[in-house]
């Protein structure tokens, strides 16, 4: 094996653990953001349509991270 076969093992792996990594922060933040609707839901009942439409649009910004670390993954791989 040259060093450049080695290089190449080593960037794929560090790749493949780094799209792991990077799938951690969007769950997170997905739980949060369930997690705060829930809550603003049981104090304000009346507002549980506006705060789900709110969800929605955070889920959609949260998993654009997730979507950026495929694409990280795809570029280093």
């Amino acid at each position: 094996m040259d060093a450049t076969t080695v290089l190449a093992e080593l960037s794929g792996n560090v790749a493949t653990m780094g799209y792991g990594l990077a799938a951690i922060g969007p769950a997170i933040g997905v739980g949060i953001v369930v997690g705060k609707t829930i809550e603003g839901v049981a104090r304000q009942p009346e507002l549980a349509g506006r705060l789900q439409v709110l969800m929605w649009i955070g889920i959609a910004f949260t998993e654009a991270l997730a979507f950026i670390g495929i694409a990280t993954y795809f570029i280093f791989v």
